[in-house]
């Protein structure tokens, strides 16, 4: 909860009153104000409100006709809000942005009282969004580059516009925040449209509201001893497109190559981009420019420099086996109007059938005042609304529990559905936060999940020491999954180089698996990936 209620007080001191943009709630019922009669009506007198404050309402729940500070419990202040952006949607608008506190102000949260601020406008409801994910050794300008893509604003040399990408504690205090998504920007018929105050949630709220089509970016971690949060920002999200960081001053690390090894093995397309130009001179900058394509090349890739052959063949031409590669420099912005090129028109490549199923690992979990446990993750296939009944697991020991998804959020924007690739927190109602997982799954309730210890999978080795014998055990990450398992080979052992039938075995729970998932497996440094070929429930 936000310590500062001058929000709230402020709110209180305006007051309701004819042809202003307050208004006063104690509660909102599903059961009597969205019955019959009553929705129109409310719904006609919250567009009144946005069109009274030039496109923006402020709704005060939790106090009486008079103002005066009731509070209400919290899960009576979610069903509010529920009720709120239903309205809201009935309106044209949506909810920007939710604030609660105490209704005593001493920290009893008990009982809540809430601004919620309405603004015009629906949610971006079609499937023009691309999801990216960066790579990259640290220090290799990734964050800053991004940073740069989304403001529009040079770097200042020391990384400034880095600090755009930071995800801040209180977010998460604050609202349903989304938090793998830590760079959003979009466009329009007229161009780019950037965030002009990154560090506002509603700045990336109206990214989302005035863009026709969106690119979120998933960071990664560029630190060597934190390749496991690397390879889970990779293989655990609905990626469209891989971008891999390379300094000019540097040129590929050890981490790099790591880096474009994992992003190439899952089959992302992927775009190479030579970073920080302005620190070298041009005979270094042709150096790393030869590098990079000698360290494509080696591993069966074609470089296409978009430089010499042009974003038309680049957009025409990226995929498994082709890697553009572009020079920048968020100094000076050289490169930086080819990749918005490029992005605004790179084909979504993650598009799932509309017809099935919705599922959706979880990757964070955390609780928020009001709301309660919050699941978040990239939805991998199917649609899910508000209050739909769905299954949370699996359990330790296999079980799925029946919960409910009380509300949805994407970049601060609370939604009604959301869509396959999406980026979102769903709030759960039927479960404690201390019970939701990273690497369990989401699905519709009349789903008949089977969680599996062990599954068998075609896997290449990809760098070992010596040789993979019955028993190793790595780390297998798969979606949100990141579990110890031990393998054991077909012919009894795999070398490097290798690629063979394995039977991989969870070391202490079983895990939602289905066949043709790809995953990483390492020991330290990844050793190798994998394909999913056969999965036996029950074992």
């Amino acid at each position: 909860m936000s310590p500062d209620r001058a929000i709230l007080k402020r709110a209180v001191e305006r007051g309701e009153r004819e042809g202003g943009s307050v208004e006063f709630k104690e509660r909102l019922t599903k059961d009597l104000h969205l019955s019959d009669g009553r929705l129109e009506s409310l719904a006609a007198q919250l567009r009144h409100r946005v069109l009274s404050g030039d496109g923006e309402a402020t709704y005060v729940v939790g106090v009486t006709d008079d103002g005066g500070i009731a509070g209400i419990p919290p899960e009576e202040f979610s069903e509010s809000m529920d009720v709120l952006s239903l309205l809201a949607q009935e309106a044209g608008a949506h909810i920007d942005d939710v604030e609660t506190w105490a209704a005593d102000g001493a920290g009893d949260e008990n009982r809540l009282v809430g601004v919620a601020t309405i603004s015009e406008g629906t949610v971006m409801e079609d499937d023009e969004h691309i999801v990216v994910g960066t790579a990259g050794h640290v220090d290799h300008g990734k964050s800053t580059l991004v940073g740069s893509l989304v403001t529009g604003q040079s770097d200042d040399g020391e990384g400034g516009t880095r600090s755009f990408l930071d995800v801040q504690p209180h977010e998460i205090e604050r609202g349903l925040s989304a938090d793998l998504s830590y760079g959003v920007y979009g466009f329009d018929d007229d161009g780019p449209v950037r965030m002009n105050n990154p560090h506002r949630k509603g700045d990336r709220a109206r990214i989302v509201e005035e863009a026709d089509r969106l690119v979120s970016f998933v960071d990664t971690v560029g630190h060597e001893p934190w390749l496991r949060t690397t390879i889970r920002g990779i293989v655990g999200q609905k990626l469209d497109y891989g971008l891999l960081t390379v300094a000019a001053d540097d040129g590929p690390t050890k981490t790099a190559r790591e880096h474009l090894g994992i992003l190439l093995a899952t089959e992302l397309p992927t775009i190479v981009a030579i970073t920080k130009a302005d620190l070298v001179d041009d005979d270094r900058l042709q150096e790393v420019e030869r590098e990079v394509e000698r360290l494509l090349r080696d591993v069966d890739k074609t470089p296409l420099r978009v430089e010499r052959h042009g974003i038309e063949a680049a957009i025409e031409e990226i995929s498994e086996t082709v890697v553009p590669v572009v020079t920048t420099s968020a100094v000076t912005k050289e490169g930086l109007e080819t990749l918005d090129r490029l992005f605004e028109n790179l084909p979504k490549t993650g598009i799932a059938p509309e017809d099935e199923q919705f599922r959706m690992y979880v990757d964070r979990t955390y609780n928020v005042t009001g709301v309660g446990a919050v699941a978040s993750g990239t939805i991998k296939s199917g649609t899910v609304e508000a209050g739909d009944p769905l299954l949370l697991g699996p359990m330790p020991d296999g079980s799925f529990l029946n919960v409910e998804a009380r509300s949805i959020e994407m970049h601060y924007h609370r939604v009604d559905e959301a869509t396959a690739g999406r980026i979102v927190g769903i709030a759960l109602k039927g479960v404690e936060e201390a019970q939701v997982e990273r690497g369990m799954v989401l699905l519709p309730r009349e789903a008949d999940p089977q969680p599996v210890r062990e599954f068998e999978a075609e896997v290449m080795v990809l760098n070992h020491p010596t040789r993979i014998d019955d028993g190793y055990e790595p780390v297998v990450h798969l979606e949100t999954v990141s579990e110890a398992a031990a393998f054991y080979p077909a012919g009894g052992q795999l070398l490097p180089g290798d690629t063979g039938i394995t039977r991989v075995r969870f070391k202490f729970q079983p895990y939602l698996v289905e066949e043709g998932q790809r995953f990483v497996f390492r020991e330290g440094h990844s050793k190798g990936v994998g394909t999913v070929t056969d999965v036996t429930p029950g074992r």
